[in-house]
């Protein structure tokens, strides 16, 4: 099998670490491995694969050689990510830099894999709210078309990085102790709150990370009449984000009907018998690459409606895991 030469951009961040294990568990085909950083990591070792690599500042001439670049995420991309085109390498970015580029495909393997097939040297990854959410989208829009969705996320604190987990938990400790909070990844007091607030509000009141969300899915799915309304919440739960989601259909449906389309569906995973207390909860899909499903039932407040509840672990199915699958999808078509 021909092996390449891989490198990761922000290998040292928390979506950097989880790349190079999702590269080993694939069992990905590196032949070379570049980890590259920013110029504070630079000389730091970390080891894969049983062997010790030393982290090196990303530059243009990094990329010299290079096949795949892989993006953790990050501004950084902006400026080099073209010039690892320019090296002849394909470049997969996490962040939301290029997302919106009409001459970048934005994807999901799961959802429009045959984008990726008109890259121009960078493909887009998207937001790790919306990942989630077309995946469980896409197999009832093939079936029964989508007019509107209306969805409301719970979105963990590892969405916000490292600081955001280490500021719930020192909140959790200092409530328990009844010593007074400190404040600084979030707006507020994360720890027995919840907060309505994720990115910086738009001129129409919804916050960008609700916006990526009707944008991205558009994109995706090429259908620029689905309307989309989307409010995120920012949540006290250290990892995986969850979302309920309101679907009203060009054709009827029932949940039996989208229960079985659902199963069918490549990357899903259904939990539904809520009579036995089986839904999808964020504890049990942390460190999985799935999109769990449940709570299907028929919405009451609309025709052609139907409710659901999803889960799925956001820096793995929602960053990471989406960025590798891409990669093997790039090797599978031989588009590298």
């Amino acid at each position: 099998m021909k092996k390449y030469c891989v490198a990761i951009v922000g290998a040292t961040g928390a979506v950097g670490h989880e790349l190079l294990k999702i590269l080993a568990e694939r069992d990905f085909p590196v032949g070379e491995l570049r980890l590259l950083a920013s110029e504070r990591s630079e000389g730091k070792e970390m080891v894969w694969q049983g062997e010790t690599y030393t982290v090196h500042a990303a530059r243009p001439e990094s990329f010299e050689g290079v096949d795949i670049v892989l993006f953790a995420g990050g501004s950084i991309s902006k400026t080099l990510a073209p010039e690892a085109v320019k090296r002849g390498a394909v470049c997969i970015d996490n962040s939301s830099t290029f997302r919106y580029d009409p001459e970048v495909p934005l994807v999901v393997p799961e959802v429009n894999p045959e984008d990726v097939r008109w890259h121009k040297g960078i493909i887009a990854n998207p937001n790790c709210s919306t990942i989630q959410m077309v995946v469980a989208l896409k197999p009832l829009y093939d079936t029964f078309g989508i007019k509107r969705v209306v969805v409301a996320t719970y979105q963990a604190v590892s969405g916000a990085g490292k600081e955001g987990i280490e500021e719930l938990d020192q909140q959790i400790k200092a409530v328990a102790a009844g010593e007074d909070v400190e404040i600084s990844a979030f707006q507020h007091q994360i720890a027995c709150n919840l907060i309505p607030h994720i990115d910086i509000f738009l001129d129409n009141d919804y916050t960008k990370e609700e916006m990526k969300m009707t944008w991205e899915t558009q994109k995706m799915l090429h259908d620029e009449n689905i309307l989309l309304s989307a409010t995120a919440v920012r949540v006290p739960v250290f990892r995986s984000h969850a979302e309920a989601i309101h679907i009203e259909t060009e054709k009827p449906v029932t949940a039996e009907e989208a229960r079985a389309v659902l199963a069918a569906a490549p990357g899903i995973i259904i939990q539904d018998d809520p009579a036995n207390k089986v839904y999808p909860m964020p504890l049990y899909s942390s460190d999985t690459d799935e999109v769990y499903v449940g709570r299907i039932r028929k919405d009451i407040a609309v025709d052609n409606g139907l409710s659901i509840f999803v889960v799925a672990d956001q820096i793995r199915k929602g960053a990471a895991t989406n960025a590798v699958q891409i990669a093997q999808l790039l090797v599978a078509e031989g588009l590298v």
